[in-house]
């Protein structure tokens, strides 16, 4: 073989190697991506709204008549019967008034019995003797309200329940028009819990609810949880109880009533929260959070397109559950997309898909409600 034909074959097999070293290069330069398929699962999220918390019953504690309060019988807290005593009054001016009172009808029973004898012997006219009944009958009366108002002085508990705040003390003018109540008496064996929506989660709320009628919807509304201030969930699950079915013009939204069992009173009356409304999402498109990104306040994923190619898409998020977005549009299901590293990757960059399982991804799907 002669020298050229040597030289020749040394240059193919160079160029060989240059060329698989340079394929070699540009593969090692694809990254390896990891990517995931977008199910179509069902799923329940939940919606929150603020709470004001009141026990079943509130029962305004008033002077009927206007005093000095004397006694409070009660503290602040206290468990108290239907009936039990809980301030005293000034009464010593309404006993002497109910002494002259008294006197009254004395001196008018006098009058009546000097002249039934003479109507009896027409001595005086039967009109006098009326008139002389008609003034016993109103000095009676008089002392009938005056011995009410003594009754009036000692104040008992209109219900059962606990003792609330007690703005006035011993020594205090009360009255009929003082401003705040003595105290107030709740039964928070159960609490209300009232909260609004907006006219469009109403709307959604009742087309998600079984039933012909509101009425059949509110039988069928799912079970809600309280959320404490704390930050706890509270341990009792409540139910919606009763919705206005009208839209507040002033506010836009519909007034709705849940109850909570309080067996253990923990919930005082007056007290706030967050109520949690489930909602049921059927062949939900869901998104893992960590497969998208940020820009300009809108949401983004990478979907993959043919083989090794991406394109960024906008989605719109309808609601988020744990770590997972439930996505409205911009993406479908079965769809391809970059499950980690979403941020890094720019416009029509190349990558090696790796797949991955999707439930690896999500930290949990709560089931659907039954």
């Amino acid at each position: 073989m002669s020298m050229r034909h040597i030289s020749l074959m040394m240059l193919a097999l160079l160029s060989a190697s240059c060329q698989r070293q340079q394929g070699r290069q540009g593969q090692a330069r694809i990254p390896a991506v990891p990517v995931v398929q977008v199910p179509g699962r069902d799923i329940i999220g939940e919606r929150s709204y603020p709470v004001s918390l009141q026990g079943i019953v509130n029962a305004e504690v008033r002077a009927k008549i206007a005093g000095y309060i004397t006694g409070v019988l009660v503290d602040e807290g206290e468990h108290v019967r239907a009936g039990q005593p809980l301030f005293r009054l000034e009464t010593q001016s309404l006993t002497e008034d109910a002494q002259a009172a008294k006197a009254n009808i004395d001196a008018a029973q006098v009058g009546v019995d000097q002249l039934r004898p003479l109507v009896r012997q027409n001595i005086v006219s039967q009109v006098q003797l009326e008139t002389a009944e008609a003034r016993l009958a109103q000095a009676k009366a008089a002392y009938n309200s005056i011995t009410a108002s003594i009754g009036y002085a000692n104040i008992a508990s209109p219900v059962e329940g606990f003792v609330g705040a007690i703005p006035y003390r011993q020594g205090t003018l009360v009255g009929p028009t003082t401003p705040l109540p003595l105290t107030t008496v709740s039964n928070t064996s159960e609490v209300y819990g009232y909260f609004s929506m907006n006219e469009a989660d109403y709307v959604d709320f009742l087309q998600k609810t079984p039933g012909a009628t509101l009425e059949e919807k509110v039988k069928h509304f799912p079970p809600v949880k309280l959320q404490l201030p704390n930050g706890e969930v509270y341990a009792h699950a409540g139910r919606i109880m009763a919705v206005t079915a009208q839209v507040d013009p002033a506010t836009g939204s519909v007034s709705f009533r849940a109850t909570f069992p309080n067996p253990e009173h923990l919930i005082p009356n007056g007290s706030s929260g967050i109520i949690l409304v489930p909602v049921d999402y059927k062949d939900a498109v869901l998104v893992p959070q960590e497969s998208t990104y940020e820009q300009q306040g809108k949401v983004y994923v990478f979907q993959v397109v043919g083989d090794t190619a991406v394109t960024a898409r906008v989605i719109d998020v309808r609601d988020q559950v744990d770590n997972l977005y439930v996505v409205r549009s911009g993406i479908r299901t079965g769809d391809l997309i970059v499950a980690k590293g979403a941020a890094q990757l720019r416009e029509g960059a190349r990558i090696q898909p790796q797949p991955m399982v999707f439930d690896s991804l999500a930290t949990s799907i709560k089931p659907v409600f039954q």
